[in-house]
């Protein structure tokens, strides 16, 4: 059986090994596979995985022996599910693996916000420290989070442990998600409708998917309904947010800092709006990366295609 990857290097540049992959059939990884070569790469292979490589209809018509597709990611919008579904190709993601991460990272980058560690580290090391008349100084306003009100628009896995830490921190929680579930609220955590998360969060971030319904949620509309001062943080999918907007807000004052993992055309264009926007801080779509995240995604992986040989598939998007 002859496998490709596609595109492996984000998942693994080096400190994981492909060899659950290997021990199942002949397998070459390529490390990132532009448009124009997908075909042939993709060639004769029966087993694809894909990151970011788009596998569409075209794809799909010029390589007839494929019978399995694996994105190692969560979202499988680089695969045309229908199309696959149609040539009796089943497509399976890799579920939950990022929760702990990227649940973390929404933390630090509220931290980052509220603290400006970085900046203040960057300051003592150009000589501000030694030069000061004082014992201390601080150069942006400094936020203690305990009291302050976190909403989360997507209460799922990682909404839910980005709500603990928070709880853990002293704040209460609003959630706003198409499905409620009763146990999870308590004393500092319940559901609330849009417009009354918005009305109240001191802190609002982002954990839904990308669906026509969320596209542009965050938007001066949406801004507008939101308390002066907020803090706003997405390391979700960056189309939730109109980034002119955003822009527009903090440059304004309304919005008193940002902080994005991921914009809407990734990797991030020169003229995308949020690079001129005030107290924001961009990273490069890194919530999900830690190495025990990408293990446990490349043990999904392999778990995905074992159970597929099996004859007991699992993590199938397009059944």
């Amino acid at each position: 059986m002859k496998i490709v990857v596609l595109d492996g290097y984000t998942e693994n540049p080096g400190d994981l090994s492909w060899e659950g992959l290997s021990k199942l059939g002949d397998l070459t990884v390529y490390e990132r596979t532009p448009k124009e070569l997908t075909v042939e790469r993709a060639g004769d292979a029966e087993v694809i995985y894909t990151n970011k490589t788009v596998i569409d209809e075209e794809v799909l018509k010029a390589c007839q022996k494929i019978k399995f597709i694996g994105v190692l990611a969560t979202g499988y919008n680089v695969v045309d599910v229908d199309a696959a579904r149609k040539r009796g190709i089943p497509v399976a993601n890799v579920p939950a693996y990022g929760t702990n991460a990227v649940s973390q990272y929404t933390i630090a980058l509220l931290l980052e916000l509220c603290h400006h560690i970085g900046a203040h580290s960057d300051s003592v090391m150009r000589g501000d420290w030694a030069k000061s008349p004082d014992y201390c100084y601080w150069n942006y306003p400094l936020i203690e989070l305990a009291g302050k009100t976190l909403g989360i628009i997507g209460f799922g896995k990682i909404g839910q442990a980005t709500a603990k830490i928070a709880q853990a921190l002293g704040m209460k929680v609003l959630a706003y998600s198409r499905n409620r579930y009763k146990q999870l609220e308590n004393d500092t955590c319940r559901y609330a409708g849009l417009d009354e998360l918005l009305a109240r969060s001191n802190v609002i971030t982002l954990h839904c998917p990308l669906f026509p319904e969320t596209e542009g949620i965050i938007n001066k509309d949406t801004i507008a309904k939101m308390k002066d001062g907020v803090l706003i943080i997405n390391d979700s999918r960056g189309a939730l947010i109109v980034e002119e907007d955003l822009r527009d807000a903090l440059n304004s004052g309304k919005v008193a800092g940002a902080a994005v993992d991921v914009v809407s055309a990734e990797p991030i264009k020169p003229d995308n709006p949020l690079l001129s926007a005030q107290n924001i801080i961009i990273t490069p779509h890194i919530a999900w990366a830690p190495k025990e995240s990408r293990q446990r995604l490349m043990d999904t992986a392999v778990n995905n295609l074992k159970a597929f040989l099996a004859g007991k598939p699992v993590n199938i998007v397009n059944e």
